[in-house]
């Protein structure tokens, strides 16, 4: 099994009050805003949806990265960070849907596989087993953020401003809108090699690295999920 699947680890001793929490919920507040903003027929307000947009992106790189490296990781942060994750993004498709730069099928598509692939790792974690985003899933996230902030960008100003500047803009949105193809076809892939994750999980395939004791737990227990090692 990958390295990416690990056994829950848990610390009662760790606040759910902290820093890494404290940026999630930021990012959970900041979405709606974000979409009321986006979607103002006014370049002012769009300019400063993007601003949202990015701060809430931002958050999003190092509420997990700070959780990890000041060992404050809580089941409070487990299930919200996810959320806050795919409201930011789905919202954020569906704004440019909205807006006419991206067809709504793009954004159904990319919502079904991220609400279904929320949805399997929610199943997992309450069965005690952490399914982290792999390398193909970074890579899907880093690809729909820039293809995001590209579309975002009210690209209409600078042609109202400069009238002779409209191929530069029309070059710009078919720039966002090539991203966003690549950030679809990488949604797609990573989606597929989570499913096959999940069912190898579920057909009880042991974790790379498990102990012999962790092995004896896991036949004992009778569950597939059990006795999964944690990575380094």
């Amino acid at each position: 099994m990958t390295d990416n699947v690990s056994r829950v680890q848990r610390d009662s001793k760790i606040p759910v009050v902290n820093l890494p929490n404290a940026l999630t919920m930021a990012r959970l507040v900041l979405v709606p805003i974000f979409v009321i903003l986006a979607l103002q027929n006014a370049w002012a307000p769009r300019w400063v949806a993007f601003i949202v947009f990015a701060v809430a992106a931002i958050t999003d790189r190092f509420d997990g990265q700070l959780a990890r490296s000041w060992n404050q990781i809580t089941d409070f942060g487990r299930i919200v960070d996810p959320i806050a994750d795919k409201a930011l993004t789905l919202c954020g498709f569906a704004v440019l849907s909205w807006l006419g730069y991206l067809p709504w099928w793009v954004t159904a598509l990319i919502a079904v596989r991220e609400l279904g692939i929320t949805a399997m790792r929610g199943f997992f974690l309450r069965r005690g087993v952490v399914v982290s985003a792999n390398n193909a899933g970074k890579l899907k996230t880093f690809m729909q953020i820039m293809a995001l902030g590209t579309l975002l960008i009210p690209w209409e100003h600078f042609f109202a401003m400069e009238p002779s500047h409209q191929w530069w803009v029309v070059l710009m949105i078919r720039l966002g809108q090539a991203l966003a193809g690549v950030a679809l076809a990488l949604t797609v892939y990573s989606g597929v090699g989570y499913i096959v994750e999940g069912v190898r999980l579920m057909r009880g395939t042991p974790v790379a690295g498990s102990d012999e004791d962790e092995r004896d737990d896991s036949s004992s227990s009778g569950s597939p999920l059990a006795g999964q090692h944690v990575q380094a």
